[in-house]
């Protein structure tokens, strides 16, 4: 029996109720297509097919086969094989949503102790079990932000990585949001002064363009005009070397976690980092894992909050978060532990140095000049002619040698972001200096 759980009167009930006469109406926002049939190749079988595709993967060029010095967002860091065989073990990548505690205790706790190392990581008082990535963990910031102040204005800062701009920007049209995205801050002359509507600042801890720095006034200014101040870290290995966001007074830090938990992979799947401060936590999305203790006393771990529309009343929730990227905060836990405190700063102090030696050099090439008087692990080069051209050059001779800023900003042509980090040797970045030379 066909299971029809409501009327064709139900339906005309609900389409009146929301103000529209067809179901196709809540479709209006796709864009229209072609309808001509789609040019397809003639079925193959599955040997042709994996010979097809394989040829097709081919024709990539893989991060880890050649040098590359690409990051904007997402960095090549060095994962150990130790995670990656922790990771597929059963019992973590099978687990879904620790629903029952009695039966999800390593879920739990590692989870538990990731919120811990994200928190101290961003210097506040406590972080969620995560979310989809950096630039959704953004929107939610700034969801968290209206709900907290009970404003609808919201300053994007020309620092942070476009594309998380545009996600902020693109879910909060659905909340009657005026949201302000600042022009490129490729120079680093910005200078935000909130005026007294706004229910936050954003801003990115290092730029998109690599600047480095201090928010404690910005924070100082937000505060005083009754404003939040979000701050977004894209590269959450800064802050083994860096003033922490909560020490410079942010309210709410969010980050992508990706670098340090798993392989680029195309740039996915992401990992997104949260934490506030605790007296916000009400507002905070997602879910938050917390310590106990069993009817004999002993230790124990629970979803101490899971403000999503499936745990609590609709109306009361902060947010539709379900995937937390499980998975992927495991990994990154992972890591952390096996680095601990002293071998995540030394590995940040490695990142920076490495930069820095290749600051200097690239900045005595004729043609070439380093914008960043600040920086941790990427510069942004201002060259004197397409940066585009020179990058599918470089990648000509077995060099991925960094991403185009025209990319993202049409009209910024020569400039070009390179990053350098921990898989980097002397040797590749002599050829990348010697490629810019040419």
């Amino acid at each position: 029996m066909r299971y029809l759980p409501l009327t064709d009167a139900e339906r005309e009930e609900m389409l009146k109720d929301i103000g529209i006469s067809s179901v196709l109406e809540l479709f209006s926002d796709i864009p229209q297509v072609d309808s001509k049939p789609i040019e397809l190749p003639v079925p193959k079988n599955e040997v042709e097919v994996e010979r097809k595709l394989t040829a097709l993967a081919g024709k990539n060029i893989s991060a880890a086969k050649i040098p590359s010095f690409l990051g904007a967002g997402a960095y090549r860091h060095h994962i150990p094989a130790l995670v990656d065989y922790m990771i597929e073990r059963g019992e973590f990548l099978t687990s879904y949503t620790p629903y029952q505690p009695e039966v999800s205790q390593g879920t739990l706790q590692i989870l538990f102790e990731f919120q811990t190392q994200v928190a101290r990581l961003f210097g506040l008082d406590v972080a969620n079990a995560s979310l989809y990535d950096g630039a959704s963990a953004a929107f939610e910031a700034a969801a968290m932000a209206e709900r907290v102040t009970g404003r609808k204005k919201i300053i994007v800062s020309g620092g942070v990585h476009p594309q998380v701009a545009d996600t902020v920007k693109s879910c909060l049209q659905f909340n009657g949001t005026d949201c302000v995205v600042l022009p490129p801050d490729a120079e680093n002359t910005e200078a935000i002064e909130p005026v007294g509507d706004e229910a936050c600042v954003i801003v990115q801890y290092p730029s998109f363009f690599g600047h480095v720095n201090d928010y404690s006034a910005l924070a100082e200014a937000c505060h005083a005009k009754g404003a939040l101040l979000v701050v977004v870290v894209m590269e959450p290995l800064a802050l083994g070397i860096l003033k922490s966001p909560g020490d410079m007074g942010a309210d709410i830090a969010v980050g992508e976690g990706m670098g340090l938990a798993s392989h680029l992979n195309f740039g996915g799947p992401g990992l997104g980092l949260f934490a506030t401060r605790k007296e916000l936590v009400r507002n905070m999305p997602g879910r938050l894992v917390g310590e106990t203790k069993d009817a004999d006393g002993k230790r124990g771990f629970v979803l101490t909050m899971a403000t999503r529309e499936q745990h609590i009343r609709r109306e009361k929730a902060t947010s539709n978060i379900c995937t937390n990227a499980g998975l992927m905060a495991v990994a990154f836990s992972m890591h952390l532990a096996m680095l601990g405190e002293k071998g995540f700063t030394k590995l940040a102090e490695s990142n920076h140095a490495r930069t820095s030696r290749l600051a200097s050099e690239v900045a005595k090439i004729p043609g070439v000049t380093v914008l960043n008087k600040t920086f941790f692990n990427e510069l942004t080069l201002k060259l004197d002619r397409s940066a585009a051209a020179l990058v599918e050059k470089m990648a000509g001779h077995k060099m991925l040698g960094g991403v185009p800023v025209s990319r993202f900003y049409p009209d910024k042509e020569d400039l070009l972001l390179v990053a350098r980090t921990e898989t980097n040797n002397t040797e590749e970045a002599l050829h990348l200096q010697e490629e810019l030379k040419k």
